[in-house]
């Protein structure tokens, strides 16, 4: 996928960049968008992502459990750029790496939804936001181009993009 930058990465192709017959890839997954949704989520198992998480389901407080959520997409995203900026970039011609895709973005999403729901429990959420918007504006506001852009092309440092956005989506959500 990174190699290819996931165009025309068929079975037949990760077949053989695993050694394998491309049947035996069929006797594992059912389908190429099978195949992909279980490599994004291999990665994160490799990566430790669960465990990671666990800095924000401990949390004391949503602002908390907000901030770890930035320390770990911020420092996660460089671990896993080949392959999502391969899943990106077939997502438009690909339907399998477009609902891999979709797939690990809900899940980010969901993440945000948790904390904007764990502010508005606590009273905390900024009174200008709905809880459905505020989730909306979290997720754009964390999302891997985001990320891109302020790292790859602004050449921002990764404490430097993190301590930023805290700031910035704690200013925004946060009822002062």
């Amino acid at each position: 996928m990174e190699d290819r930058r996931g165009q025309g990465v068929r079975m037949g192709d990760i077949a053989k960049a695993a050694g394998i017959s491309r049947q035996a890839i069929y006797l594992h997954f059912d389908t190429r968008t099978a195949l992909m949704s279980a490599t994004a989520i291999h990665v994160d198992v490799v990566k430790g992502l669960d465990e990671r998480l666990k800095t924000v389901l401990s949390a004391n407080s949503a602002l908390e459990a907000l901030e770890a959520y930035v320390d770990v997409w911020g420092n996660y995203v460089p671990e896993i750029y080949g392959l999502a900026k391969a899943l990106l970039a077939a997502r438009e011609t690909d339907e399998a790496a477009a609902i891999a895709w979709d797939e690990r973005m809900e899940c980010l999403r969901d993440g945000c939804r948790k904390i904007i729901a764990d502010l508005a429990t606590e009273g905390k959420l900024a009174p200008v936001w709905t809880q459905a918007e505020a989730v909306e504006m979290f997720w754009t506001i964390l999302s891997f181009q985001t990320w891109e852009q302020l790292t790859v092309e602004c050449g921002w440092s990764i404490d430097q993009y993190t301590r930023w956005m805290k700031t910035l989506l704690a200013r925004s959500f946060v009822a002062s």
